[in-house]
């Protein structure tokens, strides 16, 4: 088997991970809840403004109407995140994504010589398990 068939046996079985599939049952929700969708383009809607009044030349800029945007935009954005469904999200996501790191860990570290079969890519970063003070892998 070369590498790119290997790769793509290496998607399917992501694609049979339970972490994908709840990433995209996760995903299907968020769509399907037009509650979250409505946050989701206030809260858009919001950033643009932001963004907008952020690109005027800085001597046309009014910090107070800018910090006032931004408090704005900052509380639209917690109301997208307070969403049962949009919580939910954010923890299969996070949770699909720590697999996919340690996959491009295991890759990384084969391209450095490291046996594949052995390979740690948690100890290769000095990796205690804990996620809650992890700045990430790779």
């Amino acid at each position: 088997m070369d590498a790119i068939m290997a790769a793509r046996e290496l998607g399917k079985a992501i694609q049979a991970d339970p972490r994908y599939k709840d990433y995209v049952a996760a995903k299907a929700a968020n769509d399907a809840d037009e509650g979250l969708q409505e946050l989701i383009s206030v809260f858009s809607g919001k950033r643009q403004l932001l963004a907008a009044e952020m690109q005027k030349p800085e001597d046309e800029q009014d910090a107070e109407k800018i910090r006032l945007m931004n408090k704005d935009m900052q509380d639209a954005y917690g109301d997208v995140m307070k969403n049962v469904n949009m919580a939910n999200f954010a923890v299969v996501k996070n949770a699909l994504d720590m697999l996919l790191n340690e996959v491009n860990m295991i890759i990384s570290m084969s391209c450095e010589g490291e046996n594949p079969a052995t390979c740690d890519p948690h100890a290769a970063h000095g990796c205690g398990g804990s996620c809650a003070t992890c700045g990430g892998c790779g």
